[in-house]
């Protein structure tokens, strides 16, 4: 594949990677692996595979290893080369840096340098989970890896029991019949859920149904892969729509019409376009 020869200009850029399939890598993020001046990478093998699958010649260019358990030198190293007038391109493992993934030190300490932070996107586990999910989209909260101690973990998720929002977890194949367990006795085993395993890959499998439902299901069952676990918003539930125009009608008497559809939506658990338009056919009356 022939990428765009254009030299790149000092700076930092966060490039995304794909999470399963290779070909999901966007050509921007090609050309920019392929013009950088140095490339810094979670996993140094994970990006020369990588790049020789989509022909990226390294062409004796430098490849540093940055991740958790790097010390402040090699951020300190990879600034001082951005200020010396090169380009660095950063990718993690899988994904999108910064979520989830390391890079969140190396970029304050760039922008704290006053230097050019740039962002090629593409691939997202997030994304990809929620878009697949069927859960309201509208809002929703990455929590990412809770604590592996029991209580620890209860208790966080006790604190998100009424965040209006879709609830977006990472976790580790080993421990996913745990979370689920919690979050079912947590939040109620009512609540939908959806459980996202090797999305983009070979074995992708996407099982929605509510908590109960697939804390049973993962019981004891031996999984593999990356896991992404999202729950359904507080109230997301069958609501009268009766209900909701009154809320709506009290709501409307001190508040614009944008306002109390906002806070009825948020209220009942609801996606805010759908209250919206009844707010204004209300309004219309």
């Amino acid at each position: 594949m022939n990428h765009v020869s254009k030299p790149l200009s000092a700076g930092l850029y966060f490039v995304a990677t794909p999470i399963g399939t290779a070909r999901d890598m966007t050509l921007r993020g090609l050309d920019i692996l392929a013009n950088a001046d140095v490339i810094a990478a979670e996993d140094t093998r994970t990006a020369r595979k990588l790049m020789e699958i989509h022909g990226v010649s390294l062409n004796g260019r430098q490849v540093i290893a940055f991740h958790d358990h790097s010390g402040g030198g090699v951020v300190a190293k990879l600034v001082a080369i951005i200020a010396e007038g090169q380009s660095v391109a950063y990718v993690s493992e899988a994904g999108t840096p910064l979520v989830a993934d390391p890079g969140y030190e190396l970029g304050r300490a760039a922008i704290a340098a006053g230097l050019p932070v740039t962002s090629a996107p593409g691939a997202s586990a997030v994304i990809a989970a929620l878009t697949v999910s069927g859960l309201p989209t509208d809002r929703f909260a990455f929590v990412g890896f809770l604590p592996a101690s029991k209580a620890q973990r209860q208790s966080e998720i006790a604190a998100l029991r009424d965040t209006p929002f879709t609830l977006i977890f990472y976790e580790s194949p080993k421990r996913v019949g745990d979370l689920l367990t919690d979050l079912r006795d947590v939040l109620g085993e009512t609540r939908q859920a959806v459980v996202c395993r090797e999305l983009t890959k070979k074995f992708e499998e996407v099982s929605r149904d509510t908590l109960g439902a697939l804390a049973d299901a993962f019981a004891g069952r031996a999984v593999k892969g990356e896991i992404v676990v999202l729950v359904g918003r507080a109230g997301a539930q069958d609501v009268d729509d009766k209900d909701i125009e009154a809320a709506l009608r009290d709501a409307m008497k001190t508040m614009r019409v944008k306002d109390a559809a906002n806070a009825v939506a948020g209220a009942f658990g609801l996606p805010r376009r759908q209250v919206y338009q009844m707010a204004l056919q209300l309004g219309e009356a």
